[in-house]
């Protein structure tokens, strides 16, 4: 990594120049360009590779060379590289970040690892022929919430922990959103439990400081898609979202109404025919939308956990009991999402509603509980910061071209902490097919 105090300029390549990338590149240029230099992209897609170079520009910093994935190797060896930012779609992860080791690049990659048992051995496979060093992004980590959760556990004040219920609730933008992409399509995302609840299993792994030994899931999709369209007589749709006129149905994405959706895909999509705004109740989603886990732990505790798509307010609830009392965490992200006065949803991922909306709003924040056996409950002190994810972003991202901190809690993740978040849904995905429990010992992975 590059060091702050003085040393080389690291060289960074991106790989998959879609809406994630943005936010490794934006850090570069805004906080860490003396020591990070992004020297290329990797994308096949012209439309994407020029905006980016356009952000690169605004900074006053000349456009950079571009490379289709069949060659990642040769922008490795001509560019210098010393670092490849992996941000493609899922199920490209395991391909392009171990080419990327074995050309002599280090890697920083994106959750969820990768998608499949395949992919993971892969992964060890290239690790361990090459030495090279893999960063995961696991930004939840970082937020003070989180964090804090971390601390509570770690004191023991709660005892040991014997078990978890975690309930994650997507709503119906951000939920629905996975059914509109390439998401929607398991040969691509591995699931939800694969691509979205990686980060969650990740947390519990990180909190409990241990790792899954048997997992059983259940789960369908119970909302979105044609078969409950046509059930609860929604009637003829769409095929997407941008439509002309526009659409004023709360579950159509217009991406003219974003102008980075627009760039990005819109204006894209003669160069590939990714379509970014799908409906959400057509036909060809093969991934769930409810997803019931239980995740049994090497020490002892339990996980119940489960993941909701179309709820009508975003966010999440932990409870942690243990041998000596609870902790629960409560965090309201989005508390409703109201119409405008199209009849369409406000897109600002910011606001809970209109100010003269009626009613009253589920209000947003977070709170940490803590109650001992015979004691009363006390609430334990958030100390957030501004920023994306809980206000997580920020640190992460400087962990990650910065090298990282001292940190007591152990938040930088590695290789092993992303085999021990994926392989839970790995193992969930299939016990969903075959409606029996998976034993990780099974699946020959090596955890430890």
């Amino acid at each position: 990594m590059g060091d702050s105090a003085g040393g080389a300029v690291r060289r960074y390549a991106v790989v998959g120049a879609g809406h994630r990338a943005q936010m490794y590149v934006d850090s570069i240029l805004a906080d860490h360009g003396d020591v990070a230099q992004i020297v290329a992209w990797c994308e096949p897609n012209p439309v994407r590779a020029d905006y980016f170079d356009g952000l690169l520009q605004a900074a006053g910093l000349p456009a950079v060379p571009r490379y289709l994935p069949a060659d990642l190797e040769v922008m490795i060896a001509d560019e210098r590289v010393d670092t490849v930012i992996v941000t493609s779609p899922d199920d490209t992860h395991a391909e392009m970040a171990t080419r990327a080791m074995r050309a002599g690049a280090d890697v920083v990659i994106e959750k969820p690892l990768t998608t499949d048992l395949a992919g993971s051995r892969r992964f060890i496979e290239a690790l361990e022929d090459t030495g090279r060093s893999l960063v995961l992004t696991f930004n939840y980590r970082y937020a003070a919430r989180n964090s804090a959760l971390k601390e509570v556990i770690s004191s023991g004040e709660i005892g040991e922990v014997t078990s978890v219920h975690f309930e994650w609730l997507l709503d119906t933008m951000h939920g629905a959103d996975y059914f509109r992409r390439w998401h929607r399509d398991r040969e691509r995302s591995g699931g939800l439990l694969v691509h979205n609840s990686s980060h969650h299993f990740d947390l519990v792994n990180w909190w409990l400081d241990d790792f899954p030994s048997r997992v059983f899931a259940s789960g369908g999709l119970r909302f979105y898609g044609d078969v409950n369209a046509k059930a609860r007589g929604l009637g003829r749709r769409p095929e997407r979202g941008t439509t002309t006129p526009p659409s004023n149905d709360p579950f159509a994405l217009d991406l003219r109404d974003d102008p980075r959706l627009k760039a990005l895909y819109l204006d894209a999509e003669e160069h590939d025919g990714y379509l970014r705004d799908r409906d959400v109740f057509s036909p060809g989603i093969t991934i769930e939308d409810n997803m019931s886990v239980l995740v049994d732990y090497t020490r002892g505790a339990s996980l119940t956990y489960s993941l909701n798509t179309h709820s009508p307010w975003e966010g999440y609830r932990v409870g942690i009991n243990g041998t000596e009392g609870r902790v629960e965490l409560e965090v309201v992200e989005r508390g409703a999402l109201l119409p405008r006065a199209d009849g369409r949803r406000d897109l600002d991922a910011s606001k809970t509603g209109h100010e003269d909306a009626p009613g009253e709003l589920r209000p947003r924040g977070e709170r940490i509980l803590v109650q001992r056996h015979w004691e009363a409950s006390r609430e334990v002190a958030i100390h957030r910061t501004d920023g994306a994810h809980g206000g997580g972003d920020a640190q992460m991202l400087a962990d990650v071209f910065r090298g990282p901190a001292p940190d007591s809690l152990g938040r930088p993740a590695n290789y092993k902490d992303g085999l021990r978040s994926v392989v839970v849904g790995i193992a969930a995905t299939s016990s969903l097919r075959i409606g029996l429990p998976v034993r990780i010992a099974d699946l020959g992975l090596d955890l430890t």
